[in-house]
């Protein structure tokens, strides 16, 4: 990376936001005294919401529900699909979102109410599909172990997405929930490779310890599903096979994996990162997304979005099955139990 990188962080600029009339420049940056922008500190918002689950409609994705705690992430991986979301809250989809977290703390609550409304009905509810759960904040807010100690209190179905093993702090509640079949975790593993994940995923887990998450958590009989994603052509796609080989020594149960996809302000703030990361290979690594996504950065056709088209998507397709057939074979996530889902009594008011 360049000399003035800011450290720590996946995207080196705050890109324009679309909803903004006004925006800040560098076009006349020998007037400023000081850098636009610099290596500053995480800030943490507080919000309280008036709902926590929303509904999933997009017909690339299972199952029903999904809900975050958080809204922007520290991990600060320079694809992420969910940077664009920071735009509706007036802020960038660049630095801002990884470095103004907001946390949602009336979310174990919320989910309660979702849960005592009359015309629920138990379904599976996904868990970060949009930020981690278990991004750096958690482990002093803990608004995520609050919320697993509800779907344990309602015994209602719970599908997690992280790639933090920040998740083994909350072993306990999940054995719970695997007792009867309420939990699945999926482990995001995006490359073994050390220095590009450093600069790919600036402050998530290392490899070894998101392995390790998966050993730890199969060891004790609760499903794990490896996420290979997103997959970059010519930056990670060759791991393909040796990320499923590792997972399925560890215990994961199966495997799954999307192309990246540059929606939106993504498309400028990676083609910034990988610019300065990886000068000589810019250009190939973007053209063969853009050969992937049908001539662009910027793909939102349902059906082809989360795979990509043509013979680069097609090849990485097929790497991705041969592997998982060679090292998983017809190992598979076991099935979510609907059937023990209960609403606790409430507790009736004394007349005296």
């Amino acid at each position: 990376m360049a000399e003035n990188t800011i450290k720590g962080r996946g995207a080196q600029i705050n890109s324009k936001n679309p909803y903004l009339k006004d925006t800040y420049v560098t076009e006349h940056i020998e007037g400023l005294d000081e850098p636009l922008l610099s290596n500053k500190a995480t800030t943490f918002l507080k919000e309280h919401p008036k709902k926590i689950v929303n509904k999933i409609d997009s017909p690339d994705l299972r199952g029903s529900y999904s809900m975050n705690p958080y809204q922007g992430c520290e991990h600060g991986c320079t694809y992420c699909y969910a940077r664009n979301t920071h735009q509706y809250y007036g802020m960038s989809a660049g630095l801002d979102f990884e470095r103004k977290i907001i946390m949602k703390m009336n979310a174990p609550t919320l989910l309660e109410k979702f849960f005592d409304h009359k015309d629920y009905t138990p379904e599976p509810i996904m868990l970060s599909g949009n930020t981690d759960c278990y991004q750096p904040v958690e482990r002093k807010a803990g608004i995520t172990r609050r919320i697993l100690e509800v779907f344990l209190k309602y015994k209602n179905p719970v599908s997690i997405i992280t790639k933090n093993s920040l998740i083994l702090r909350d072993l306990d509640l999940l054995k719970e929930l695997n007792d009867d079949n309420l939990v699945h975790v999926n482990i995001s593993i995006t490359s073994l490779d050390e220095s590009l994940r450093q600069q790919l995923e600036p402050r998530t887990a290392t490899s070894h310890q998101r392995l390790k998450a998966v050993e730890v958590l199969a060891s004790n009989g609760i499903p794990v599903n490896v996420m290979v994603a997103p997959i970059i052509p010519s930056l990670n796609s060759t791991e393909i096979p040796e990320i499923i080989k590792e997972a399925a020594a560890r215990g994961a149960s199966s495997a799954a994996y999307t192309m990246v996809r540059l929606n939106g302000s993504i498309g400028e703030i990676f083609e910034d990162w990988i610019t300065q990361a990886y000068p000589y290979r810019a250009e190939k690594v973007l053209n063969q997304i853009k050969e992937c996504h049908g001539g662009t950065l910027n793909d939102s056709r349902f059906g082809t979005r989360m795979k990509g088209e043509g013979p680069i998507a097609e090849a990485i397709a097929d790497l991705f099955h041969m592997s998982v057939q060679k090292y998983l074979g017809d190992r598979k996530m076991k099935p979510f139990n609907l059937a023990v889902f209960k609403r606790p009594e409430k507790g009736q008011l004394r007349l005296f």
